[in-house]
């Protein structure tokens, strides 16, 4: 694992580099470009350098993507992104982010299954509905890593950059709630009836999504108090806040609540009584410094890993084909997902449908959606979701990511 973790982290540096000076592309956009195109000559050396070829498989498969992002460097870049956000801005747009997070996800997830499921059929592929279901669960949410790295370098309002962040932070933690509920129904046996799965799924929601903002607000109040009395010990209130990470996420899986949503509580709280965006004091410079670095080195982890992992995929014709589709299902879901909470709301905007387009055209994909992918088996049609949904984040984070800033200038030009 130390291995495996050590040249990933390596390459991540490297391509940093490369990209920094040369490419000049947003940072996750580059390291994962530059992935891709390493798997070129590694997918070659199959045949003429095997051995080579079998330790960098090694290198992916001991990495474990799933385990190294839903259990470990969530948490962190979760935490890192929400101490920056301000409280009061995401106040004014509480309730477009509320209806975004929680109705956008269960609008999103059923289109996207319910088309996805009669796609499938179009291609003579094998998916069941629920199954179908659990892939719109893992797609619908905005991956908040993938979102807020590129509009730190897109040039967007305040307003509508606060919309996109709140929803990216909230809705993975929803939707991480609302895929384990599908899970919950696709694995049941006949022997629960339809009111005992359904008591399932409302406990899972209150211990999950409940339980997880609630501890936030716990973890992040004892974690405010150590750091207001380190004043003069800078180096301590940084790992306080490590503390709060890594031990409020492990305990927050032995407790079997959302470790993401409690930590972009703790963030939230802990960044904003701080007023860690200020970067006056000796206390907010170091946490504000050590955090930044420790975001850009777990980000450029993971785009990596994204990228590299590509070369395990066995793509064939049909599984391409059904993931192009499926990309035109995902936007259309995102807009009807965007448009029916945003309708209900007041706007002092004139032309709303502007904001919509961005916020569809920025909804960005990426490495929770392949995690969940990944943690479903063969039974669940693992497989299959699994190449469809990284023809989606492939296409979210390359073409989207890189055409959002172009976007918003063309808009409100």
């Amino acid at each position: 694992m130390f291995e495996s973790f050590s040249i990933i982290f390596t390459l991540a540096a490297l391509f940093n580099y490369v990209n920094y000076k040369w490419l000049k592309l947003p940072t996750t956009i580059g390291l994962m470009i530059l992935s891709l195109l390493l798997m070129i000559p590694i997918t070659f050396s199959e045949t003429i350098f095997p051995e080579f070829y079998k330790f960098f498989c090694d290198i992916i498969v001991n990495a474990d993507f799933k385990t190294l992002l839903l259990d470990g460097i969530l948490s962190f870049l979760l935490f890192a992104g929400a101490l920056h956000v301000n409280l009061g801005a995401l106040n004014k747009e509480k309730k477009s982010i509320f209806l975004f997070a929680t109705l956008g996800v269960l609008i999103s997830t059923f289109i996207v299954g319910g088309l996805v499921f009669l796609g499938a059929q179009l291609f003579s592929l094998e998916l069941p509905f629920l199954h179908a279901l659990l892939f719109g669960a893992l797609i619908s949410p905005t991956d908040p890593i993938a979102v807020m790295a590129i509009l730190k370098e897109a040039n967007i309002s305040k307003s509508l950059g606060i919309k996109i962040e709140g929803e990216s932070l909230f809705n993975d933690g929803i939707g991480v709630v609302v895929f384990s509920g599908i899970l919950l129904i696709a694995t049941a046996t006949g022997e629960h009836s339809s009111a005992e799965i359904g008591g399932e799924i409302g406990t899972l929601f209150l211990e999950e999504a409940v339980g997880g903002l609630l501890y936030g607000l716990l973890i992040g109040f004892l974690g405010l108090k150590c750091i207001q009395s380190l004043k003069d010990n800078p180096q301590l209130a940084v790992m306080i806040t490590l503390a709060i990470v890594m031990g409020g996420t492990s305990s927050a899986f032995m407790l079997h609540i959302s470790a993401p949503l409690a930590m972009v509580v703790a963030g939230l709280f802990i960044g904003n009584k701080i007023h860690i965006s200020e970067n006056k004091n000796p206390v907010q410079k170091a946490i504000n410094s050590f955090w930044e670095i420790l975001d850009d080195v777990f980000n450029g982890i993971l785009f990596v890993l994204i990228g590299l992992a590509m070369h395990l995929l066995d793509f064939n014709t049909n599984y391409i084909l059904l993931g192009v589709v499926a990309i035109i299902i995902v936007l259309f879901a995102r807009f009807v997902s965007v448009f029916l909470p945003y309708s209900l709301l007041k706007h002092e905007e004139k032309k709303p449908i502007k904001t919509i387009a961005v916020l569809t055209w920025g909804g960005l994909r990426g490495g929770i959606s392949i995690a969940l992918a990944l943690s479903l088996t063969e039974a669940l049609s693992g497989g299959l979701i699994l190449h469809i949904t990284y023809v989606i984040v492939l296409f979210s984070i390359i073409v989207q990511g890189l055409s959002i800033g172009k976007i918003v200038k063309k808009l409100y030009k």
